[in-house]
């Protein structure tokens, strides 16, 4: 098993470029629960680049195996989300196209997709602040966390077909669950932007606000709300549950039965039970870290190996 990664003592005073991680309060100097990760180009619009993929996938991965963190909010700076890819550096650049990883294979993989297996294999739920326009990369990004809340007038946009490209991202697998089959392949076919409050996007946003400054508000709220009230555990079986099921309800019914029997009577259980009668918050330690909590049958799936697969690949 590969050592786990050194954790910093403050996200905030971590040397990344391209995008801004903040405590929630801004002035805490070490950890807290909510971490706030902010696409930061401002002179670009946000505009996506390989840089800015390489610097979520690590922060990503850091937020995976530290318990100190809960929940994090994905924003982007100023007026935009993210402008999606930087056409003045070229897709190329954007993406992993030629690079060569240690023993010599390809990784062609897309950017993009660098980012969403890292938001989707993080055990923390990503609460996105769609404060500005999202388009390409820029809204393909956002489809693996688990709230999404837009400022109504943002222009969203699932543009490929106009660059004479496809939605990448592992969109194909993310976006009709969102929204609906009918309704991404409208999405995708015309390569239209809407504003966030359109009916075709209405289920891929859980809501839309006012203005830029009550997204980002209230994305908060529900990013403090998840780290202050649930389980971690919880929060994260479930939703691999939801990405994951069973191709049947029986074997749904089969699998969640066996897992909440081996949660039932572990720590977080008792402690959510505890809190509720006594009328306090829930303390909650129970973490992915510590087999002793985990339920056996998780995961139920068999991960893959993107570093098998390159080996195998002749791309």
């Amino acid at each position: 098993m590969a050592d786990s990664p050194e954790l910093p003592t403050s996200y905030a005073a971590l040397p990344t470029k391209s995008i801004k991680l903040s405590h929630v309060p801004a002035d805490s100097p070490t950890v807290t629960k909510v971490v706030v990760v902010t696409l930061y180009r401002p002179t670009k619009h946000n505009a996506w680049t390989s840089e800015m993929a390489q610097e979520l996938r690590t922060v990503y991965n850091l937020f995976d195996v530290d318990d100190r963190v809960r929940a994090i909010v994905l924003t982007g700076s100023g007026k935009m989300f993210c402008a999606g890819a930087d056409l003045e550096v070229g897709f190329a650049a954007n993406g992993s196209k030629d690079e060569i990883e240690p023993g010599g294979a390809r990784d062609h993989r897309d950017g993009a997709g660098w980012v969403t297996m890292a938001m989707h294999r993080c055990r923390k739920p990503t609460v996105v602040a769609i404060n500005g326009s999202a388009v390409g990369v820029g809204i393909t990004c956002t489809l693996p966390a688990a709230i999404r809340v837009a400022y109504k007038d943002a222009k969203i946009g699932f543009v490929f077909a106009r660059r004479g490209l496809i939605a990448e991202g592992a969109s194909a697998f993310f976006l009709p669950k969102l929204v609906g089959h009918s309704r991404a392949m409208h999405l995708v076919t015309t390569g239209s932007v809407y504003p966030a409050s359109h009916p075709l996007l209405s289920n891929l946003f859980s809501e839309t606000l006012p203005s830029p400054e009550a997204t980002v508000a209230r994305a908060l709220e529900l990013a403090t709300d998840i780290a202050e009230n649930t389980s971690t555990v919880s929060t994260a079986i479930m939703r691999d549950l939801l990405w994951r099921t069973p191709h049947s309800a029986e074997e749904t019914h089969l699998l969640d039965s066996r897992l909440i029997w081996d949660m039932f009577g572990k720590g977080d259980n008792m402690e959510g039970v505890l809190s509720f009668f006594e009328k306090r918050k829930p303390d909650f330690k129970a973490s992915f870290n510590n087999n002793g909590e985990i339920p056996a049958a998780w995961p139920w799936w068999t991960p893959v190996s993107f570093e098998k697969w390159m080996r195998k690949s002749r791309l």
